[in-house]
């Protein structure tokens, strides 16, 4: 297309050029200072999204397009003027000319009201981040050299796509770490918008670029019309050549079939059927598909040595690949072929989600095999420290230390905060417990399994068998009605969090016998003004105690059985980020959550301040709140 080539000539395949851009370019932008005019190009999205597919979705997906749209513009505009937004005196110009594109695309459709966004957030960064020169101030010469290196190519493909992504979110957890403004151009987003940018040398509005860094499909209708012309085409001559020559040998092959061969074609169809369109899926993405034998082979045929784990829908094993990488092998127990198709899909978007939280899928398998019967496996890397799980409750002497466990805390928190914000579509983990945290070699924690939960089987999950998840850290609304939302998953992330805080498990047992849960014990604490009693005792490196006692408040705030206590997973991980952000309250729990379900429903119907079944009087958790809760001089955290 004309534009791309415009554009790749503008680059003069340069990449990373000095600071110093055109000198036009920053006269441009000293005149749209002074006048408020918008020195943002959206027309360049009017260019590169001519003809393609359009298809009716929902607010919640408009406003991701809205925004990684936005974050393009951006990108372009960094690269001709160094800066990563407009001035403040072009927001309102800038929303308006967005607005009369989207009007095109969308049709009535009020950016600002729908999507939330304010005014400002047009003009406004991460970590006061707005030139080139300052990001790369702030980021090591190492760092960018790797992005270079992962990102300076064609993007197009899913290999080296996922090869600059993870760079990306290397990048953006090792040096970005500050507080967001809003959620435009926000921490998360500064290194797609860079590397688009300066770092690929075919810029923002290549198509493999657009897609890779921003999750934007440009695709033309009317080039994929041509292509399924060419395809049909050719499929109908294939088809009458095949036909010519079948039909002769016709007569000869039909006398030889017999009633064994029959079934067995059937066999073959019926483990191959499973397999249709997955293969074409897999060779577009990193994923592997391996064969069952060399898994058999990689786990020493699933020998006992080999295990590492074991759960309710399956154990998982270490494996070594013939390339000799290490690897952890899930097995999933009581599988069929009739939920391969489904499973494989699901597979593939897991795999295309990237984050330096998130544990990296290599790859899959599926088989039907006369002994053991049909096979389901994902491969995933190898975490040299176990599970958060090992750690806390297994045979380690060794306690964690204060900075191990807040560095745990705060990036399966970013993990968490990427599935629900940051993924397309949004992937709710269901199934958030210590033994799904991974750690790698400097533990830095990995959240597995996540996407994963709706495959289990049919009666092996340990609440219910219409609830996936563990007993224990299971959300109550979705235990008692079947309410899953992102807040679920706060819910059981705030579980983990008082584990890992206290060493203790989910549910215990007073000296009686009875039983309690840790939710309810570290809420007595926080309410008796006695937050610092959860930690653990004899923590090596102890933290500073404000740090320590806000940490214990959150994750009590996030297991509170109400939802609309309960922060989300980008709150979360911006009130452990600032010191200054002040934590709200913890309210007082209407009924301990171990209780006979007619006590907690009794107890929902009288209480004022909402209600676990239904939306009504919900009002979600605010930063604006949160600035009320600031505890006096001399009071606790969460104590009031």
């Amino acid at each position: 297309m004309l534009h791309f080539l415009v554009f790749l000539f503008s680059l003069q395949l340069a990449v990373l050029p000095s600071p110093s851009s055109a000198a036009a370019a920053r006269h441009l932008l000293a005149e749209n200072n002074a006048t408020g005019s918008c020195p943002l190009d959206f027309n360049l999205l009017r260019q590169v999204a001519k003809g393609s597919k359009r298809a009716d979705l929902d607010v919640k997906t408009v406003c991701q397009y809205i925004r990684q749209s936005l974050r393009l513009v951006q990108s372009e505009y960094l690269r001709t003027s160094d800066h990563f937004f407009p001035p403040l005196a072009a927001a309102e110009a800038c929303w308006e000319s967005f607005q009369a594109l989207v009007k095109e695309f969308v049709g009535e459709f009020d950016i600002r009201e729908s999507c939330g966004f304010k005014t400002s957030w047009m003009a406004e960064g991460c970590m006061n981040i707005t030139t080139r020169e300052e990001f790369e101030g702030n980021v090591s010469r190492a760092a960018l050299d790797d992005v270079v290196s992962a990102c300076n190519q064609s993007l197009e493909n899913s290999s080296p796509c996922a090869s600059c992504t993870t760079s990306l979110s290397s990048l953006q957890a090792s040096y970005l770490t500050g507080r967001s403004i809003g959620n435009v151009s926000d921490c998360t987003a500064y290194p797609s918008i860079y590397a688009a940018a300066f770092a690929n040398y075919f810029g923002p509005t290549d198509k493999g670029t657009a897609k890779c860094l921003f999750s934007l499909d440009f695709t033309s209708n009317h080039s994929s019309n041509n292509q399924k012309k060419i395809v049909i085409s050719v499929v109908v001559m294939g088809c009458v050549l095949i036909l010519l020559v079948g039909f002769a040998g016709f007569l000869v092959f039909r006398r030889k079939k017999s009633k064994k061969k029959k079934k067995n074609r059937k066999a073959v169809r019926a483990e191959t059927s499973s397999a249709s369109g997955l293969d074409s899926i897999s060779a577009s993405t990193t994923l592997v598909k391996f064969t069952f034998e060399e898994i058999k082979k990689a786990t020493q045929n699933f020998s006992r040595g080999n295990m590492i784990g074991r759960g309710g829908f399956g154990n998982v094993y270490k494996g070594v690949l013939a390339d000799g990488s290490e690897v952890a092998m899930k097995r999933f127990k009581n599988c069929s072929v009739s939920g391969d198709t489904s499973f494989v899909h699901e597979v593939e978007v897991i795999a295309s989600v990237r984050h330096v939280n998130l544990v990296a899928l290599r790859g899959y398998s599926t088989a039907t095999t006369h002994l053991e019967g049909h096979q389901r496996i994902i491969v995933c890397d190898l975490m040299k420290n176990g599970s958060l799980d090992d750690h806390l409750f297994g045979l380690r002497v060794k306690k964690l230390s204060w900075p191990i466990r807040q560095k745990i805390a705060l990036g399966t928190a970013r993990g968490l905060a990427y599935l629900h914000c940051g993924a397309q579509p949004t992937i709710l983990h269901r199934d958030i417990k210590a033994s799904n945290i991974l750690l790698d070699e400097k533990f830095e924690p990995k959240v597995a399994d996540f996407g994963l939960a709706k495959f289990t089987p049919e009666g092996m999950t340990h609440w219910s068998t219409r609830v996936a998840g563990t007993m224990g850290y299971v959300a109550p609304e979705y235990a008692l009605y079947g309410q899953l939302s992102e807040r679920s998953d706060v819910y059981s992330f705030g579980v983990v969090f008082l584990e890992l805080l206290s060493g203790k498990k989910a549910l215990m047992a007073t000296n009686e016998g009875q039983p309690y849960h840790i939710s309810d014990w570290a809420a007595s604490l926080v309410r008796g003004r006695q937050a610092l009693h959860v930690i653990e005792d004899d923590m090596p490196d102890l933290g500073p105690p404000e740090v320590m006692e806000k940490y214990v408040v959150v994750a009590t705030l996030c297991s509170h059985p109400q939802i609309e206590y309960r922060p989300t997973m980008d709150q979360i991980v911006t009130i452990l980020e600032d010191m200054d952000i002040a934590v709200p309250c913890v309210p007082d729990r209407p009924i301990p959550l171990i209780a006979n379900k007619d006590d907690i429903e009794r107890s929902v119907s009288s209480s004022g301040s909402g209600s676990l079944s239904t939306s009504a009087g919900y009002q979600p958790y605010t930063f604006e709140n949160s600035h009320s809760a600031s505890p006096k001089e001399g009071e606790s955290l969460g104590s009031r």
